[in-house]
């Protein structure tokens, strides 16, 4: 079914939902749509999937939400506040280049996991959607804007003198982003080691901006 199909065929949604129930409802039909999404991505993935996922009947869906896109724009305005709290740590004063570089690649590596569905369903939409491409951009633009005042601070030592820092942060994200993804969705087989691919990225981003002639 299309997606204009299904949001025509939808019943009236009710305003709100104040009940202990219909929150836990609702909480259930996020985590089924959460799983389904991170198994098949947000384009392939159905209203009745997320409802036999979730074991409610898709008239529950639409309960709560409009559409998947109505569902994922949620989605992305709270993922967006955390992935700012996570990467606040990442230039505080006080910190040695490698605990630095291992506070960046945590915290990205840990929003990730803690949000895979969100971090799917928006990427993929911003591939045909406008509003989807600016979230996307928006919330790509946090780790960016961090990273680059670190290569800024880095460049007042003598690091990586001669580079962009916003060009080295855009770099150092889109890579971060990809990692992630092959590690977490399912593109590869088996559960990844957190630790040894937090190290990587770590190793990674500290010497792209600390080593020596980089």
């Amino acid at each position: 079914m299309s997606i204009a199909a299904e949001s025509n065929s939808r019943p009236p949604r009710p305003t709100e939902f104040p009940t202990h129930r219909g929150r836990r409802t609702q909480a259930a039909i996020d985590t089924a749509a959460r799983t389904v999404i991170a198994r098949k991505g947000i384009l392939a993935t159905t209203i009745a999937d997320i409802a036999t996922e979730a074991g409610r009947s898709a008239a529950s869906f639409y309960n709560y939400y409009d559409s998947k896109e109505a569902m994922v724009r949620q989605w992305a305005l709270r993922f967006r506040d955390e992935a700012n709290e996570r990467a606040l740590p990442v230039t505080r004063h006080g910190l040695s280049h490698r605990d630095r570089a291992h506070q960046a690649a945590t915290a990205h590596w840990h929003t990730y996991r803690n949000r895979l569905a969100e971090i799917i369903s928006v990427s993929q939409l911003a591939m045909v959607n406008d509003d989807f491409a600016q979230y996307w951009a928006e919330i790509c633009a946090i780790p960016i804007s961090f990273i680059a005042e670190t290569v800024r601070r880095a460049q007042a030592d003598g690091h990586c003198a001669d580079d962009d820092p916003r060009l080295i942060a855009e770099a150092i994200v889109a890579m971060f982003n990809q990692f992630c993804y092959i590690q977490l969705s399912g593109a590869r087989s088996g559960e990844p080691d957190d630790e040894a691919c937090i190290q990587t990225l770590a190793n990674i981003y500290y010497r792209a901006i600390y080593s020596p002639g980089g």
